[in-house]
């Protein structure tokens, strides 16, 4: 063995004899394969929960360097492009934002998603007790995966620019489950402080071809029991199929990392991906992928606001639909729809319109079939009922602004929808008790004391998160939830999230 491997050799041998720390509770990265080892003598950050203060007195002032890296700062976006400023965090601490950042939320409303996602990808000045660690720039990471953003992962992960275990980690399993693992493989042969685990250095030289040292390795790690044997019976199989055949297939874990799921799916005992975490619908979208898997995480991300609507309008349009029902029915829709469209004719559309929106509500991809349609239904000049429809589908879409200002209100309802989408709803009756929680916000928004108080210090991010759960809460059953957050919304001038929250709020079906 050389001298590169046998450094990651001894690397990889002395931290799997150390003594195992405690188990985390389970999280959403709690699937992440343990690619790379991380030296003793560097843990991996623990998740922190946020303080609670039983007095007002100031807590301890946060020092940190100036002159240090600041990974925590790293982003994406800019403050133009966000409207968020570069002070985001003020004066938070960095373990409580990155707690608060990771904590499990329900499925929420697609402007809220949307946002959370410029917050995590914002580029911000790190909170001033950073220190150069990394926390926040690993729980942002950690939420995107979350997310099944993996497009804004790997970017993220790119521009950290590091080859760290722990960022490391993520980038190849973001790389096994969208088809990129040669790449991450050669990172991990030019960089032996990564110290490569067993599984992830013989799933790698097989990668590049070299067999001979994969089944060499694996017996080392056999013989010196640093496989488990779960991972050894994969493993085997997956180097020497042919030995296997006529054998029992394995037992399928019940949380699989990446690593272990492409080498289920080489050894022809794939796992489907719908039961596992969002991100892993992302490796249906290889081309090795049957269309109806295709179409099924297609739906699944896009529901998500993790692809391109326009992905999702390809793979419907890309053959004949196979079959009726599910998928099937949405898939004859939108080719229905499109027909109509190409071809100029109004009536086509309005007969296929009302029955493709209720699939598309059905399977709550609402928001992005209306990104894909409400220009283009605007221009076929509907009429009745179906213009009614065109018009609410128009509010969900970026457009809704001009949708809103083309339209007469036929109701008392649709003129509160345009008072919603136009940021005044002064004099306006609102039709339910979901308008009369939304409409304080508009006309006179007071953030909770909460709020008002991080706000003073400058926590913005915090703040808004905090609105984005209270609305979440609201959307359970607790009206007052749906005032506050989108006060903050409102107060901190985030007007195009305030609006296009409240025009979700009324019009999809999303309440607890």
């Amino acid at each position: 063995m050389c001298s590169r491997g046998a450094a990651a050799l001894v690397l990889t041998l002395a931290v799997l004899a150390a003594p195992a720390r405690a188990e985390a509770p389970l999280s959403a990265i709690d699937w992440l394969s343990q690619s790379v080892t991380t030296p003793a003598a560097l843990p991996a950050p623990e998740r922190v929960e946020p303080q609670v203060s039983s007095h007002a007195l100031p807590e301890d002032v946060a020092v940190s360097s100036l002159d240090g890296p600041a990974p925590d700062g790293i982003g994406l976006l800019p403050p133009s492009a966000t409207g968020l400023p570069r002070n985001l965090w003020g004066l938070g601490r960095t373990d409580e934002i990155a707690a608060l950042i990771a904590a499990e939320r329900l499925d929420t409303l697609p402007s809220l998603q949307a946002l959370m996602t410029a917050i995590l990808l914002a580029q911000a000045d790190p909170p001033a007790d950073a220190a150069g660690r990394g926390i926040l720039l690993l729980a942002r990471i950690d939420k995107l995966l979350d997310f099944g953003a993996l497009d804004s992962a790997a970017a993220l992960l790119e521009k950290a620019g590091s080859v760290q275990p722990d960022l490391f980690r993520r980038a190849f399993d973001v790389a096994l489950l969208t088809g990129t693992e040669d790449r991450a493989c050669e990172t991990m042969r030019a960089n032996p402080e990564l110290a490569p685990t067993f599984p992830a250095r013989i799933f790698c030289l097989a990668r590049s071809g070299d067999w001979n040292a994969a089944a060499l390795t694996l017996r080392t790690a056999q013989a010196l029991g640093f496989v488990s044997d779960e991972e050894d019976a994969l493993l085997s199989r997956f180097l020497d199929p042919e030995l296997y055949e006529g054998e029992p297939p394995l037992a399928k874990p019940s949380r699989p990392s990446p690593l272990v799921w492409r080498m289920l799916e080489a050894v022809g005992e794939p796992l489907p991906t719908n039961s596992l975490p969002l991100a892993f619908a992302h490796a249906e979208l290889r081309d090795t992928a049957g269309w109806k898997a295709q179409l099924d995480a297609a739906e699944r991300l896009a529901r998500a606001g993790a692809i391109s609507p326009d992905l999702l309008l390809r793979l419907y349009t890309d053959r004949t639909a196979a079959a009726s029902g599910g998928v099937w029915d949405r898939v004859a829709g939108v080719q229905a729809l499109e027909a109509a469209l190409a071809a100029g004719d109004a009536a086509a559309a309005a007969t296929v319109l009302p029955g493709l929106w209720a699939q598309m509500e059905a399977a709550e991809i609402e928001v992005p079939f209306a990104t894909l349609y409400a220009d283009r239904l605007a221009g076929l000049r509907l009429s009745g009922d179906a213009a009614a429809l065109a018009f609410r589908i128009g509010l969900l879409s970026p457009s809704y602004l001009r949708v809103a200002e083309a339209r007469v209100p036929a109701d008392a309802t649709e003129a509160f929808l345009i008072g919603l989408a136009t940021g005044s709803v002064a004099g306006l009756v609102p039709p339910d008790s979901l308008a009369r929680a939304i409409a304080p916000a508009y006309l006179a928004p007071q953030p909770d004391p909460e709020f008002a108080a991080m706000l003073a210090e400058g926590r913005l991010g915090e703040a808004m998160i905090g609105a984005l759960d209270r609305v979440n809460a609201g959307l359970q059953g607790t009206p007052g939830g749906v005032t506050s957050g989108l006060s903050l919304l409102a107060k901190t001038g985030m007007t195009d999230a305030l609006r296009r929250t409240a025009l979700e709020l009324m019009l999809l079906e999303r309440r607890g």
